[in-house]
């Protein structure tokens, strides 16, 4: 039943998707038919002309690609299971946040009054000096509190050897992960050692480094002048130019500057306007949140505290993003709020958060990196939101994906024991759940943990491949890598303390050594 429903809601979502698709067609079509490029003794073929000189026929295409990547579903006999957990989980995060909200005193939303909305209007480009009391506030959770969700699941065939009884494996949980050698299949550039652009600083001054990358270059500049997606992620699969690196992603995740505006009715200037005007006039409990967040994560950061006025505009407007909700696959629980402020009827009832989504200590390290590649929030943000809807949302709800967070934390356990069992005995013997070091890796998918440029490459190499597994891939290596250090060390402040700097790791070099090795 649970897999009829699910392909149900997939061809009834992709049924309407084509219904839009269609009719924005039509929209361009005539108003391409009344210009002098479409002759009248030569209808077809001049129209067909014209929509591809007009750039019609490539965005069609490009909006199809991404909407097969974003929309299709992967069915599980587990669903149901992984679901309800979720559920669960979800219930636990909104009692968290009631019982916050009364040992503070507080409401979870209300009506800002004038004196506080034009303060944040005057201030909107550096929030920093937006002054908000958040010294009483804490995060929901941390990743390390979502492991303990996570190792607790219990799977819905009974496991009958329970080993030790200690319960920080996945193995009780019947997902299928790739092997080493299915990840050298889909990794076939990286396994081959095929040249690869990438910021190696030993490197960037031959003279071969410096001719590959001007190939890469003009090489790039040819596929975004085509303006076609999947061109631009076999791109990605050889290493990207910093240049060309924020175009190159926006083209791949549909948030080109033209566009011709299949998905929104709006611009995007005015979408991104509509959320700020929504934080102008609400002031949610998760505003704190996310300030409290910024300020424990980016602003303690030395790559990324610069960016922290940019940040504040686009954490806060994420979270009034309802179009979020409505397009994560798996829907969040969300609580219905009367604000305060307002006579209590139905009207008066606000989603909370708007978006779906409860920060995690640390959530504002999805968006960071993006600040290196966007002079403006508005192109940040909405980069920033296509990645979350495609990629990272996974990686903290519970679902049986095989690119969902526990999918990923499964694979980093099977290859970190059957590559290195040594290792993996040495964590067994003295009690220290293996991962329990590599969590806010993964949760996090190394923001705020690898140097900027590393983890854009890192990133770079998501999407060119459309999955996360290289993720707990590199965590793997990484550990793997410091193996003889850790060895040393008996205890889980030790182990932390070996790997807490990663300031000197080359993302492709390592990855490539990994794959390439029998």
């Amino acid at each position: 039943e649970n897999r009829i429903s699910n392909e149900n809601s997939y061809y009834l979502a992709y049924f309407c998707f084509c219904k839009i698709v269609i009719l924005t067609l039509v929209k361009c079509s005539q108003k391409l038919v009344v210009t002098p490029s479409v002759k009248a003794d030569d209808f077809k073929n001049t129209l067909l002309r014209a929509m591809q000189e007009n750039g019609l026929e490539s965005e069609l295409k490009n909006n199809i690609f991404r909407w097969m990547k974003t929309k299709r579903k992967e069915v599980s006999n587990y669903d149901s299971f992984f679901r309800k957990c979720q559920i669960h989980w979800d219930r636990r995060i909104h009692k968290s946040l009631n019982s916050m909200c009364s040992e503070l005193g507080i409401n979870l939303a209300k009506i800002r009054n004038t004196n506080e909305r034009d303060e944040i209007i005057s201030k909107w480009t550096e929030l920093t000096n937006f002054e908000v009391d958040i010294h009483k506030y804490r995060p929901v959770y941390a990743p390390k509190d979502f492991l303990e969700v996570l190792l607790n699941l219990r799977g819905p065939i009974k496991d009958k050897c329970q080993g030790d009884g200690h319960q920080w494996q996945f193995s009780q949980l019947p997902l299928k992960v790739k092997n080493l050698a299915e990840l050298r299949s889909l990794y076939l550039e990286l396994s081959r050692g095929e040249q690869i652009l990438c910021v190696n600083s030993s490197l960037n001054t031959t003279q071969s480094f410096i001719t590959f990358e001007a190939e890469r270059i003009a090489l790039g500049e040819k596929i975004l002048a085509k303006n076609y997606a999947p061109l631009a992620q076999e791109y990605l699969k050889k290493g990207c130019p910093r240049c060309l690196r924020a175009r190159m992603w926006s083209l791949l995740l549909g948030c080109e500057v033209k566009q011709l505006g299949i998905f929104s009715r709006f611009s995007k200037k005015n979408y991104f306007e509509s959320l700020k005007q929504h934080v102008l006039q609400f002031d949610l409990m998760i505003d704190k949140l996310i300030i409290k967040d910024i300020n424990l994560t980016a602003s303690n950061d030395d790559q990324y505290f610069v960016f922290e006025d940019v940040l504040y505009q686009v954490m806060l407007c994420f979270s009034r993003d309802a179009d979020i909700l409505r397009n994560l696959p798996s829907q969040p629980a969300f609580m219905q709020v009367v604000v305060k402020g307002k006579q209590n009827t139905p009207e008066s009832q606000i989603v909370f958060p708007p978006s779906g989504v409860i920060p995690f200590h640390g959530f504002t390290m999805y968006a960071a990196p993006f600040c290196y590649l966007f002079e403006t929030p508005v192109d940040l943000y909405f980069v920033f939101r296509a990645f979350y809807l495609r990629y990272w949302h996974k990686l903290h709800r519970v679902c049986a994906s095989s690119q969902g967070i526990v999918s990923l934390c499964l694979q980093y356990e099977k290859m970190l024991q059957n590559y290195e069992p040594i290792l993996w005995n040495h964590f067994k013997k003295h009690r220290i759940p293996p991962l329990r070091v590599v969590i806010k890796w993964i949760m996090r998918a190394f923001s705020g943990h690898l140097p900027p440029e590393q983890l854009l490459t890192l990133w770079d190499l998501i999407l060119a491949y459309d999955s996360l597994e290289i993720i707990p891939l590199l965590a793997v290596v990484i550990v793997v890598f410091r193996k003889d250090n850790l060895l040393k060390v008996t205890t889980l402040q030790s182990i932390e303390a070996v790997l807490a700097d990663l300031s000197s790791i080359a993302v492709i070099p390592l990855l490539q050594m990994a794959l390439m090795k029998e």
